[in-house]
């Protein structure tokens, strides 16, 4: 290799970021396949459900430097409402824990990481509700999302709305990793 050659090669190597061979945050589930159908043992159980209202585990890897705790929501941006559904909202998660099991959106706090809090649905009620659109509509797609924050937890009151904690989310996010899975009945 020439000099020339090196001298271009190192100058082009100083200019690539060295973010841009990061690897990003990904978020994933051994209980949901992407696109795929969302199974029973996770459907809602009310408004006409009769699912076993299940949690799936959730995992992730490499949160970005600088990330102090993290929140999982799942939202179903084609419930027929003008503003989409809120299906689970958790938050206050440390930075140490990369997982929640299956069942940890159950309404006993035991089931959740220490520390860790979640936020009213738009079922009026805290953890996790199960996807339940209306019969015969068109299959809904479920948002899975992973944020990596910047803070060690969220300032929201107990009972924030799904928006109010979103917003702040949104305010203190480092990255996202989603994936999206389906439900029709």
């Amino acid at each position: 290799m020439s000099l020339r050659t090196s001298l271009l090669a190192a100058a082009v190597a100083a200019l690539v970021p060295a973010a841009a061979h990061a690897q990003r945050l990904t978020l994933t589930s051994p209980d949901l396949s992407r696109d795929a159908k969302i199974g029973n043992k996770f459907v809602f159980n009310g408004f006409g459900c009769s699912g076993q209202n299940v949690s799936p585990a959730l995992a992730w890897r490499n949160a970005p430097a600088g990330t102090k705790s993290f929140a999982v929501t799942v939202y179903d941006p084609d419930a027929p409402t003008g503003s989409g559904w809120w299906h689970w909202l958790v938050y206050n998660i440390p930075a140490s824990v990369t997982s929640l099991a299956q069942g940890a959106g159950s309404t006993n706090a035991a089931a959740l990481p220490a520390g860790a809090a979640q936020g009213n649905t738009d079922f009026g009620a805290k953890g996790y509700g199960g996807p339940c659109p209306p019969q015969g509509d068109k299959p809904h797609r479920y948002v899975f999302t992973v944020h990596a924050l910047k803070v060690d937890k969220i300032d929201v009151p107990a009972n924030a709305t799904a928006a109010m904690v979103g917003f702040t989310l949104n305010a203190n996010r480092l990255a996202t990793a989603t994936f999206t899975a389906r439900y029709n009945r």
